[in-house]
């Protein structure tokens, strides 16, 4: 059986509500970045098959796995599965503090 993946808040991860704006953005932003990573993995993935298309595998189908790859990269990306975001959202923190101080 297969159930939906839920986002969760990663380990060393603040709520929302004690973020401050700027914060949430970078957030945003970094989860933004990180499905755009996996959604290039998977697209690299799916280039590297040599199938010719067929009724089966051709534009109807392409387009319903370009839109599956999407929303799970999403899902992905807010989940914090691959961790790309946490990283990024960690190192650019840093930079945030630094001009702030």
């Amino acid at each position: 059986m297969i159930f939906p993946v839920t986002p969760s808040p990663a380990a060393g991860q603040t709520d929302a509500e004690t973020l401050t704006a700027e914060q949430r953005e970078l957030r945003k932003a970094a989860q933004g970045f990180e499905a755009i990573m996996i959604r290039k993995l998977l697209e690299s993935a799916r280039a590297s098959h040599l199938a010719e298309d067929t009724p089966l595998t051709g534009g109807g189908m392409k387009e319903f796995t370009q839109m599956r790859d999407e929303h799970f990269a999403e899902i992905a990306a807010a989940s914090g599965a691959f961790g790309f975001a946490r990283s990024i959202e960690a190192q650019l923190s840093q930079h945030l503090l630094e001009h702030k101080g």
